[in-house]
């Protein structure tokens, strides 16, 4: 089974780059406290290192 985490919207994408909102949509976030599970891969990882300020992750699992 695959390593998953789940993440966590805690800031709003308001005034904000569009880069940023981008990076939300493409982890499947776009409202506020949102949760996700997504699959541990380096591409979701970094995803989630361009807005430590707006996700954070909630629960490692596998």
């Amino acid at each position: 089974m695959a390593k998953t985490i789940v993440v966590k919207q805690i800031g709003s994408p308001i005034r904000r780059p569009a880069k940023q909102r981008q990076t939300l949509v493409g982890l499947g976030l776009n409202k506020m406290h949102k949760t996700r599970e997504l699959e541990d891969t380096p591409a979701i990882r970094g995803m989630i290192a361009k807005i430590p300020h707006l996700v954070e992750i909630v629960e490692e699992r596998g």
